[in-house]
């Protein structure tokens, strides 16, 4: 019998890894994205992921906690990603201290993201999906994290509990606290722009399925 992708990927087999990789990195790269809102810091965290999860791959179990969850390497990747976000985040926040310490130049303050226009751009609605991102930085880390993975990249809640270390249970009441406080942070939001309300029923960041069913879209594969 063959060995498993699992089993490969322990064994330390580029193949397997590569093989990972086409089956992840897009679905990856779009839970990045939404969080970070830039297009260069998900590319960036897409690959420290990748290069984390060969660094740890013998700590990978020897067979997946959930067998409804395939072979369960989505939920270990996305809990390697969710760490070298964290980490992106604090490092951002030291790099901004230290530029809040630096003399004031009147260029920087006239600076304009560069990827700001491109994202826009790309909206289907500008407007709803700024209150939601917005409304998703008040929310506390754990509850922001357990709403991208269930409600944006479409986990269930056990791969979600796999991939934080948390128990299912957890999972579940995070994510209740996250979606009662975000719809009242987002229509707050909302309500600073003339002429627009949230649908109704309608989740905060334009996803309204449950956890567990993923939507498959253009810059996210099948489920491995």
């Amino acid at each position: 019998m063959d060995p498993s992708l699992r089993a490969r990927i322990r064994a330390g087999d580029p193949e397997a890894f590569a093989e990972l990789f086409s089956a992840h990195a897009q679905a990856l790269y779009g839970h990045a994205a939404r969080l970070t809102g830039d297009r260069g810091a998900a590319e960036d965290a897409v690959s420290l992921t990748f290069l984390e999860a060969w660094r740890l791959r013998d700590r990978l179990r020897p067979e997946p906690p959930d067998p409804d969850e395939g072979d369960g390497l989505r939920p270990w990747l996305y809990g390697i990603a969710t760490n070298v976000l964290r980490n992106s985040r604090r490092a951002a926040r030291r790099h901004s201290a230290a530029l809040a310490r630096l003399p004031d130049r009147r260029t920087d303050r006239e600076t304009v993201p560069d990827f700001a226009d491109e994202v826009v751009g790309r909206m289907e609605d500008a407007e709803r999906l700024a209150a939601a991102r917005a409304a998703l930085r008040r929310l506390r880390r754990n509850e922001r994290e357990v709403f991208a993975l269930c409600v944006w990249s479409g986990l269930s809640y056990a791969a979600a509990a796999d991939a934080l270390g948390v128990p299912v249970s957890t999972v579940r009441s995070r994510l209740a606290r996250a979606r009662q406080r975000l719809r009242r942070l987002a229509e707050a939001e909302l309500r600073r722009t003339p002429g627009r309300t949230p649908a109704a029923g309608q989740e905060p960041g334009g996803r309204g399925e449950r956890p567990g069913r993923n939507r498959r879209s253009a810059d996210e594969p099948h489920r491995a």
